[in-house]
């Protein structure tokens, strides 16, 4: 089972979290406002390896928290 650290509550279960999706730089590139929201929300690069993650601690205190893990191991970096 793979077990996250929370900065509130310490270390949990992953059942917890609900997945947020992994943090990405928003594209300055793209001049239309409303085709860089869509490009943000819905295009993901799906990393295999270290990506940064953000997950929100839906049955603790309910706050996001960011994670570093190894998509390939599904190991935790920090």
């Amino acid at each position: 089972m793979l077990w996250l650290v929370c900065r509130n509550c310490g270390r949990r279960p992953v059942d917890e979290f609900s997945y947020g999706g992994e943090v990405r730089a928003v594209p300055d590139w793209i001049t239309d406002p409303a085709a860089r929201d869509i490009d943000f929300v819905w295009m993901s690069s799906n990393v295999d390896g270290p990506t940064a993650e953000r997950w929100f601690h839906a049955a603790g205190c309910r706050r996001w928290t960011t994670i570093d893990r190894d998509t390939a191991t599904d190991t935790i970096i920090s």
